[in-house]
């Protein structure tokens, strides 16, 4: 007698991209609730000041007073990282957000409008693109100066392109389907169509972009950082704590640039995994079957 194997419907069988997006997601928003509840950990007693040096700066390896130890200059780090979530965050969420707002909008127009429009906008982005991110971002920041916005400003630079060439190029498919043509044949205005009729066919991609350009700018500020640009160094931040700690690798201080490091590692990949998972679900001839 055989008997047979029960097996869940190919809808209820997620793919291992999908599988790695629920851990990236738990990832992403653990280091979403390190950052909301920093400030209250510290009003409690229950983290050092990240700003505050120790009465006696010396470095203490990690333990149970300082579960990540101390820095050579008598700083917490495991205060110091925590409060970098808080940093990477604001600054990360406030540059893509910058970046989605200007770049959809002038993928919309450029793709709808077209000719002399669509050729000056995307000779300009073009010329953006082609310039590496972390170069561009380092020369905006050398500019615009030091700050949680200024750093956004430098940063979003790079990924406005990005954004304007997705959304320009599903705009040029879209664009000559029948019920936009029926829109413009009822007399629908410009605006009307943009915002009605094309919007929400083009910007499937776009949460898959705002993931991994999330992860991509945490990197960019953790270089801006390390050269000492981007945020002032009063605020806790890893890409600085990691310039000062390469100082102190050598006296064997490895525990300050360890965790920061860890932490910059771990929040990238968390945003990386959900940015994959989305792309799968949106895109669903990735999915891989069996």
């Amino acid at each position: 007698m055989t008997t047979t194997k029960f097996k869940l419907p190919l809808l209820f069988r997620p793919s291992l991209s999908l599988q790695l997006m629920i851990v990236g997601l738990v990832i992403t928003i653990g280091f979403i609730l390190i950052a909301l509840l920093a400030p209250s950990m510290q009003a409690w007693g229950w983290l050092q000041d990240p700003t505050e040096s120790l009465s006696n700066p010396i470095h203490e390896p990690p333990g149970v007073d300082y579960w990540f130890g101390t820095t050579r200059q008598g700083y917490d780090v495991f205060s110091r990282t925590l409060f970098g979530t808080q940093a990477a965050l604001k600054v990360v969420i406030l540059a893509t957000t910058i970046s989605l707002i200007i770049g959809v909008p002038l993928g919309l127009v450029s793709g709808y409008l077209g000719g002399k429009v669509d050729k000056i906008l995307l000779f300009l982005m073009d010329t953006i693109y082609t310039l590496p991110g972390l170069l561009l971002s380092v020369t905006l920041a050398f500019v615009v100066g030091k700050g949680v916005f200024n750093a956004a400003i430098a940063l979003s630079i790079a990924y406005i392109p990005q954004y304007y060439r997705l959304v320009r190029n599903h705009t040029t498919s879209v664009k000559t389907e029948l019920f936009i043509e029926a829109a413009q044949a009822m007399g629908a205005s410009t605006s009307r169509v943009l915002s009605r009729y094309l919007f929400f066919n083009v910007i499937q991609s776009v949460p898959v972009l705002f993931t991994l350009n999330a992860a991509d700018a945490i990197l960019i500020l953790g270089g801006l950082g390390f050269l000492g640009l981007g945020l002032p160094s009063e605020i806790p931040e890893w890409g600085h704590d990691l310039r000062l700690a390469l100082d102190a690798l050598p006296t064997g201080i490895w525990w300050s640039a360890l965790f920061p490091g860890l932490a910059m590692t771990c929040m990238v990949t968390g945003l990386s995994l959900v940015g994959e998972g989305l792309s799968e679900i949106f895109n669903p001839k990735l999915r891989q079957r069996g």
